[in-house]
């Protein structure tokens, strides 16, 4: 009886425990919780672009010397880490100082002062703005924030004069010449050298400008020397000008800063060029890397491919061309004696003795001709 009674106890207690489970809710299935959504990224700063100006003395579209800067000046724009900016046709002098100021209130990073005539205003400012870094072109004055640069044009120079000399029948070159500095001084008596290697009758006339850009008086100036005789008109001036005055007269030409063949195709030998880009790309790689430093002197030569000369046209003789190319060959090379002694002055005194060369200083203050220069320094 009492085996019966808790025999009965487990069954009401098992059937007790089915009830309430079937009249209870099913366990549900724990669902994952979904994923927190990623934290959407704050959008990364974009790297500053180098703020890059240039200030040219004359029109870039000149086909010149502000146009051979601003070739330069693209070749940095390129550059997608760049920003560029210019400002041309600015007379050098208190305008200049002005336009510099401008600049580097705008916080550009560095500065291209392309002008002789524009160093003290350069310095000046750059005291002002010793954040800023500035490249001053052909002049001799450096701070701890300014460097000066340009090339050794004397090397291309010379070998245009080689060209003249070979060419002129009068024995009479003339080179239309903007101021009387060093740079323009050293230009035309690598000029003469190169003539009188070729041609030692050969003379040059200088005619003074004393601009950089006027294309109706620098026209005038050349028509002045074709009329004096010269047969062969070269220049250190912006414009075509003289090269466009040579072809009217059925003269040669020998131009300068770029190939400006297309100006003058019966005259043009060849010119003397400007390649800006190789010293403008390097600048600006320095101060994008930190690396920039001042005070420094830049002089850059053929070898590095700043200066050089255009295709000689198809009037120059094929042996002319290849004695030109040959010279130019040492140059690339890095063997300038285009300087070495014995080399005169104007009066027949020797001023660079034989076995010797004129160090760079000489040469960048050189204030005196060479024999065979008709013309006077002033």
């Amino acid at each position: 009886m009492k085996k019966m009674l808790k025999l009965f106890v487990v069954v009401a207690s098992m059937a007790m425990m089915l009830s309430l489970f079937a009249c209870g809710e099913a366990p549900q299935e724990k669902k994952p919780e979904p994923a927190p959504a990623p934290k959407a990224e704050a959008p990364k700063e974009e790297s500053k672009k180098i703020k890059v100006g240039f200030v040219y003395v004359s029109p870039v579209g000149d086909a010149g010397y502000s146009y051979a800067h601003d070739q330069g000046r693209k070749a940095v724009d390129a550059l997608d880490w760049t920003e560029t900016a210019f400002v041309e046709s600015v007379p050098e002098g208190a305008d200049s100082e002005r336009v510099i100021r401008n600049m580097a209130r705008k916080d550009f990073d560095v500065i291209f002062t392309t002008s002789f005539g524009y160093m003290d205003p350069t310095i000046k400012v750059a005291k002002e703005f010793p954040e800023v870094d500035f490249m001053h072109c052909s002049g001799f004055k450096k701070s701890e924030n300014v460097n000066n640069y340009f090339g050794r044009i004397y090397q291309s120079r010379f070998l245009t004069g080689m060209v003249a000399g070979a060419m002129t029948k009068s024995n009479k070159l003339g080179y239309v010449a903007a101021f009387p500095i060093p740079e323009v001084i050293r230009g035309i008596n690598a000029y003469t050298i190169g003539a009188r290697m070729m041609n030692p009758d050969a003379e040059v006339r200088v005619v003074w400008t004393k601009t950089w850009y006027d294309p109706a008086l620098e026209k005038d100036a050349a028509k002045s020397l074709l009329d004096a005789g010269c047969d062969v008109i070269a220049q250190h001036q912006d414009s075509p000008a003289p090269q466009e005055a040579a072809q009217e007269a059925g003269a040669y030409s020998v131009g300068y800063n770029s190939d400006m063949s297309s100006f003058a195709p019966k005259a043009h030998l060849t010119s003397a060029i400007w390649n800006w880009a190789p010293v403008y790309v390097k600048t600006v790689e320095e101060v994008k890397n930190g690396t920039w430093k001042g005070d420094q002197s830049i002089w850059w030569s053929m070898a590095d491919g700043v200066v050089d000369i255009a295709p000689m046209g198809p009037m120059v003789p094929e042996d002319v061309k290849a004695k030109v190319m040959a010279e130019k060959a040492k140059l690339v090379a890095g063997n300038d004696t285009i300087f070495a002694g014995p080399i005169k002055n104007q009066k027949g005194e020797v001023v660079i003795a034989e076995g010797t060369t004129a160090p760079d200083g000489d040469l960048l203050g050189m204030t005196w001709f060479v024999e065979g220069v008709v013309g006077t320094t002033e």
